[in-house]
């Protein structure tokens, strides 16, 4: 439970302009390192994962950001419209709240899809610097595609070509809208086939009982990253959200030594 007032960015312009609702704990500290949170999809910065980790670096004096997307939590915004392309706008907003310190980014699902993507874009921008490593948890990369457009139906995918919408059931609460936008949208954002080339160190905690994104999924990820310093673990019976104490111990631990060696 965090029971502290939130802080909010707004971001985009226009009618697409949304206020986002996000937690810096420590922001004023003076160390050069901080983590950026990555939440999942239909999940938030309230997730059991986000505020274990937020508990652990308070205790470390260690800056880290956790926000909602857009159509999530306290955050502006529907899901009826929302997209990648939004939630990878947001990621680098809340990014460029850090400042100038190196950040290790932890991405949660879709927020390790859009880590990905975030890490792609930066040297475009001048800041590969800026990032001090990768820590994705059941990485959900090419997500609307790979793992929510290929498992649809013929007639499902008829229904959304037709309606623009459809309420896919969850395991985990009430049904969400998948909309023809959110599919759509999210094609520009493919990794696709292509290698990634990216200069820090990456770390994968993939759960192998896990029935939204398969272990084989992680797998393949591995295949297109082109940089040196690359480890997944396998957790036999981890399943999608890795909130047990004991993933959530291992999730500290992967996290402490990545900011071990920065220090």
């Amino acid at each position: 439970m965090d029971d502290r007032e939130p802080q909010f960015l707004e971001v985009g312009d226009g009618p697409k302009r949304r206020r986002i609702a996000y937690r810096f704990a420590d922001g004023q500290g003076t160390g050069n390192l901080a983590l950026l949170w990555l939440p999942g999809f239909l999940s938030d910065m309230a997730s059991t994962k986000a505020l274990a980790l937020a508990e652990w670096a308070r205790a470390r004096g260690l800056p880290m950001l956790r926000f909602d997307y857009s159509g999530h939590g306290l955050s502006e915004g529907s899901m009826l419209q929302a997209s990648i392309g939004d939630w990878l706008e947001e990621a680098g907003a809340m990014l460029s709240l850090i400042g100038r310190r190196r950040t290790i980014v932890i991405g949660s699902s879709l927020g390790g899809w859009i880590a990905l993507l975030l890490a792609r874009q930066l040297p475009q921008m001048g800041g590969s610097e800026r990032l001090a490593g990768l820590v994705l948890i059941a990485p959900a990369w090419d997500m609307t595609e790979r793992l929510m457009w290929h498992r649809l139906s013929p007639e499902l995918k008829k229904k959304i070509e037709r309606e623009g919408v459809y309420y896919e059931p969850s395991l985990y609460g009430q049904p969400y809208p998948l909309t023809k936008h959110l599919i759509e949208e999210g094609r520009t954002h493919l990794i696709g086939e292509a290698l990634l080339h990216l200069e820090l160190p990456v770390r994968i905690l993939q759960g192998m009982c896990d029935p939204d994104v398969p272990w084989g999924h992680a797998l393949d990820l591995v295949d297109l990253l082109c940089c040196a310093d690359v480890e997944v673990t396998l957790i036999k019976d981890g399943d999608h959200r890795q909130s047990r104490p004991q993933d959530l111990r291992r999730l500290e631990a992967t996290v402490a030594a990545l900011v071990a060696a920065e220090t």
